[in-house]
């Protein structure tokens, strides 16, 4: 018996198996069906203390810098990051000397809306989608989201990703104005348009660390 002991925040549900996450403080979350006995729930959590290890050095280690000299990437582009009035500007992105938090956030809200409603529209276009609007928003747990109005919404985040898995996350949401479930005409409509989501599916669970960024 391992004598390490986690503590956890426990959500049970009408769910019929576990599943495990953390937080970008550390913490772990559980999420068991309401049926499961505490002993249960210790023991699949001890099988997987391995991960969990694993998964909170990723997040500790993959800290945003915004000091001068630092790079940042926007959708796949790198920066510079220097001190100024805040703008993109060639390679470099210049930020305050105080809130660099708050006006880099604001620079990439800014950025998000134009490149995501962007791809939206070339994708809705070149294949026939309807949509009601696109907005932007500071979702910390899905990239983006769509409604059964067809309205979507993005996570500002997304400026984060590569310009790959930005239109990915385009894909998924416009195929939700079709399909709002993720059924087998779901992907297949996605995999119709992108062959190759699987692999930037994958990708972007390793890219999720970015949430708990700003």
């Amino acid at each position: 018996m391992n004598e390490e002991v986690i503590h956890y925040i426990l959500v049970r549900s009408r769910r019929k198996t576990f599943s495990l996450s953390v937080n970008g403080d550390g913490s772990v979350v559980v999420r068991a069906p309401n049926t499961a006995k505490k002993a249960e729930t210790d023991a699949f959590v001890e099988r997987h203390l391995g991960w969990i290890a694993a998964r909170r050095e990723v997040l500790s280690s993959a800290q945003l810098d915004l000091s001068d000299g630092a790079a940042a990437a926007v959708f796949g582009r790198s920066y510079t990051i220097a001190t100024g009035r805040p703008r993109f500007a060639g390679g470099t992105v210049f930020l305050p000397t105080e809130n660099r938090a708050l006006a880099f956030a604001a620079l990439l809200k800014r950025t998000a809306r134009k490149q995501m409603a962007a791809l939206t529209a070339e994708y809705a276009l070149r294949f026939g989608f309807v949509y009601a609007g696109v907005r932007i928003t500071s979702a910390r747990g899905r990239w983006g989201s769509c409604n059964a109005k067809g309205a979507i919404a993005y996570s500002f985040r997304t400026a984060f990703l590569s310009e790959k898995q930005a239109r990915y996350i385009v894909v998924h949401e416009l195929c939700h104005t079709r399909h709002l479930d993720h059924s087998a005409a779901f992907w297949s409509e996605v995999g119709a348009i992108l062959p190759d989501y699987a692999q930037t599916r994958r990708s972007l669970r390793k890219a999720s660390v970015v949430m708990n960024w700003l």
